[in-house]
C-alpha cells in the first residue's frame, strides 16, 4: 500500500515541477514576442536572455514524467494513451513548433520576428492543451466500452470546465512569468523592463484567481466528487488565497534600491507555494483515482519488485541530477556578469 503512495508521490512531483518551469518557459517566450515590436525593448533583451539558457533544460522534465507514467503506472499508461492520443499528439506537434522555431528564430536574423511569432503563439497554447489532460481524468468525456476506451473532443470542447482549466493554464502561465521576468529584470539591473513585468504582473494576477474560482464554479457542476472532496480541505484552499496576497503584497512593498516598488522574489515564492499547495488539495481529492471512475492507482500500479529498483533508480538519478540544477539555477540568477550582459546592445528607440 505504501509504494503505491510513494510512486504516485513521485509522479506528482514530476508534475509539478514542469507545470512551474514550463509555464515560466513558455510565458517567457510569449512575452519576448508581445514586446518584440514595441518601444520596450528592454523587456524582450530580458525575455531572450532567461529563454537562452532554460528552455532546454525545461524539456527534460516532460521526459522524465512521460518516463514515470510508463514505469510506476503502466497500466493507467495504456489508458491514458489512448484517450490522449490527438490532444497528446497535438501537444508533440506544438512543442516541436515552439522548439524549432524558437532555434531558428535567433539564428535567421532577417526572419526573426515572424519565426519569434510563431514560436511565442505555439508555447502559449502548450500550457492549456497539457491542462485540458484534468479535465479529460474527470471521466465525463471517457467512454469505457468493454476494452475499448474512447474519447468525446465533441463533448469537452463544448465544456464550460474545460475552457475555465485552459483560461487558467493560459494566465497563470502569463502571470508566473511575468513574475519572474520582473525578479530576473531587477537582479539585472534593467529597471525599465521591471517596472513592465511588474504591471504586467499586477494586471494578469487577478485575472488567474478568477479563472481558478472559475474552475471550482464548474467543477461543481460538472465533476462533483471531486469537488466534494477538495471542499474537505478548504482550510489549505484558504492558505493557497492567504500566499496569493502575500504574492500581491510583495509586488507593491516599498523597495530601497529602485523608485519602482516591489519584491518580486518574495512574489515568486509566494505564488510558487500557492500553486503547490492548491495542487496538493486537487491531488489528494483526485485519488485513488487516474481516470474516473475505471482507473485507480491501485490498479494501474507496477509490480512492487519492478517499483523498488524503479524508486532506487530514481533516487540515486536526482542525488546526481538535482545539485546541477540548483547550481546552474544559482549561477543563472545571481552571475552578475550574466545578468548585466548584452546592456550595450539593447537598441534604444
Amino acid at each position: 500500500m505504501l509504494d503505491v503512495y510513494l510512486a504516485i508521490t513521485v509522479l506528482w512531483g514530476f508534475v509539478f515541477i514542469y507545470a512551474v518551469m514550463a509555464t515560466m518557459d513558455f510565458g517567457a517566450g510569449f512575452w519576448s514576442m508581445f514586446y518584440i515590436n514595441g518601444r520596450k525593448a528592454t523587456a524582450t533583451s530580458i525575455a531572450n536572455r532567461y529563454l537562452s539558457p532554460t528552455w532546454e533544460v525545461t524539456n527534460t522534465f516532460i521526459v522524465a514524467l512521460v518516463v514515470a507514467v510508463y514505469s510506476l503506472f503502466p497500466r493507467g499508461a495504456y489508458t491514458l494513451g489512448t484517450i490522449l492520443l490527438v490532444p497528446g499528439s497535438l501537444i508533440l506537434l506544438l512543442l516541436s513548433i515552439r522548439s524549432a522555431f524558437l532555434v531558428f528564430s535567433n539564428i535567421a536574423e532577417e526572419y526573426k520576428k515572424p519565426l519569434t511569432y510563431i514560436s511565442g503563439i505555439s508555447g502559449i497554447l502548450i500550457p492549456g492543451l497539457l491542462i485540458s489532460v484534468l479535465p479529460i481524468t474527470h471521466g465525463n468525456y471517457v467512454d469505457f466500452s468493454g476494452n475499448r476506451q474512447t474519447l468525446d473532443l465533441a463533448g469537452m470542447f463544448t465544456s464550460p470546465n474545460e475552457y475555465a482549466f485552459f483560461g487558467f493554464a493560459l494566465t497563470s502561465t502569463l502571470f508566473l512569468s511575468s513574475l519572474l521576468l520582473a525578479d530576473y529584470s531587477k537582479a539585472s539591473e534593467e529597471f525599465e523592463a521591471y517596472r513592465v513585468y511588474r504591471r504586467d504582473a499586477l494586471f494578469i494576477g487577478p485575472i488567474s484567481l478568477i479563472m481558478a474560482f472559475l474552475i471550482m464554479f464548474t467543477l461543481k457542476n460538472e465533476a462533483a466528487w471531486i469537488y466534494g472532496k477538495m471542499m474537505k480541505d478548504l482550510p489549505l484552499l484558504y492558505l493557497s488565497l492567504g500566499c496569493f496576497l502575500v504574492g500581491g503584497l510583495g509586488l507593491l512593498l516599498p523597495s530601497q534600491k529602485t523608485k519602482t516598488p516591489g519584491w518580486p522574489r518574495l512574489s515568486v515564492i509566494a505564488i510558487t507555494a500557492q500553486y503547490l499547495v492548491a495542487s496538493y488539495v486537487y491531488g489528494k481529492a483526485h485519488l485513488p483515482y487516474i481516470v474516473y471512475p475505471e482507473v485507480t492507482i491501485h490498479s494501474a500500479f507496477t509490480d512492487p519488485n519492478s517499483f523498488r529498483a524503479i524508486f532506487i533508480t530514481y533516487i540515486v538519478g536526482f542525488a546526481i541530477l538535482f545539485p546541477g540544477f540548483i547550481y546552474f539555477w544559482s549561477l543563472f540568477m545571481n552571475d552578475k556578469r550574466y545578468l548585466r550582459q548584452s546592456k550595450t546592445s539593447i537598441p534604444k528607440k
